[in-house]
């Protein structure tokens, strides 16, 4: 994840900046798909979820075995999902039993069950973040989503968390379809008090390789980035809270370094310093996934790959194991890329980008992404 306000903020007004909370544990962040099972059929769905009861998943008791496991492991934050998580019954008692062990407590829905009645029980159940998908404006939303009517209800429901005190934001994933309609988005952040948004970069997995056609191109990832830049330093100036983040790219710090370097030169090595010590690319190291058979994944778009299963073993042994090549290749630095990513130059900023991507368009996890927006003289890519 990539959060442009936070290296904005560090590079134009530091003193703005709170201090960094100490952290003892050592645990990567956890994306949890409680269920499979969605309301919705979205295009880009990385699990290719349907409305629909699915066998074999964690029942209530294995899901607190896990938590016990997760929070002995030094795991501190953890993001419910799906399918769509408001549909597993026994949520808000999963959610209570993470709260009492003190995890930090995200939930990722698409919105649309979120009425009054619900927003009451997130609220009560001690959410910290709420985020909700909104993918443009309401003719391309429920296209994108497969429902009519979706746009709305998930409006709705962020307005009636916003009402019980609950924090939430907004997940965009950028189409050939609608990227023009992000400014008008960011106008109904501003109207409706929404703080947080999230570019989630289109990723091959699920019914998202299938419509991949439906990605935004790469020369309009660029301009989109390029207007989100400008967006965060304009919030900055005007004092706003908003707080700008994206993920699924890696390139975008690459492509933010540029930025700063054509706008504030003074300030393009101290910026390469924080993004070198970013790294990028985060997958097997610094995010996981448990999915809702209790597979273990390196994140939520490895679905084909499993390092194990918590019903079998702790968490700690499967995210520790030394004979899984595909976690070793991940955590090694640099990763063992080829192509345009074995000779980018800035390697060390994105780390190698999204692998997922490489392994469904060539087979290979260390090809390279075809995903990168950068051109070849960026990265000084020359073919040998």
């Amino acid at each position: 994840m990539f959060r442009l306000t936070h290296f904005l903020k560090r590079l134009l007004a530091p003193e703005s900046v709170r201090p960094p909370k100490v952290v003892t544990a050592t645990g990567p962040v956890i994306v949890w798909n409680l269920l499979r099972r969605c309301n919705l059929a979205c295009a880009h769905c990385y699990s290719a979820s349907a409305d629909r009861p699915y066998s074999g998943e964690l029942s209530f008791e294995e899901c607190c075995r896990v938590l016990e496991d997760l929070k002995q492991c030094g795991v501190t934050a953890l993001i419910l999902s799906g399918g769509e998580p408001l549909l597993r019954p026994d949520l808000f008692e999963i959610a209570g039993q993470a709260k009492r062990l003190g995890f930090y407590l995200g939930l990722s829905s698409n919105g649309t069950l979120m009425d009054p009645s619900m927003a009451i029980r997130i609220a009560a159940a001690g959410f910290d973040y709420v985020g909700v998908s909104l993918d443009g404006l309401e003719a391309n939303h429920d296209r994108m989503r497969g429902v009519q009517g979706a746009f709305q209800r998930s409006v709705a429901g962020i307005r009636h968390c916003r009402e019980q005190g609950v924090k939430a934001g907004i997940r965009f994933t950028p189409t050939r379809d609608n990227v023009e309609d992000l400014p008008r988005l960011f106008e109904w952040m501003d109207s409706a008090g929404v703080e947080r948004f999230y570019l989630s970069h289109w990723n091959h997995a699920g019914r998202g390789k299938v419509n991949r056609k439906e990605n935004a191109d790469l020369l309009a990832t660029r301009t989109l980035m390029e207007w989100l830049f400008e967006q965060s330093r304009g919030d900055l100036a005007s004092g706003s809270s908003r707080e700008i983040v994206t993920g699924n790219n890696d390139a975008d710090g690459v492509f933010f370094l540029f930025w700063i370097q054509r706008h504030f030169p003074d300030l393009a090595s101290r910026a390469q310093a924080m993004l070198t010590r970013w790294g990028g690319n985060a997958s097997g190291v610094g995010i996981a996934n448990i999915d809702e058979q209790g597979e273990v994944h390196p994140d939520i778009f490895w679905r084909h790959h499993t390092l194990g299963n918590v019903r079998q073993g702790s968490f700690r042994e499967l995210w520790s194991n030394p004979a899984d090549p595909l976690l070793a290749g991940l955590r090694t630095r640099p990763r063992p890329l080829k192509g345009r990513c074995g000779q980018c130059v800035h390697l060390a900023i994105c780390g190698g980008n999204t692998r997922v991507r490489a392994y469904q368009a060539t087979g290979d996890h260390w090809e390279e992404d075809p995903g990168c927006y950068l051109t070849d003289e960026e990265i000084g890519y020359s073919v040998r």
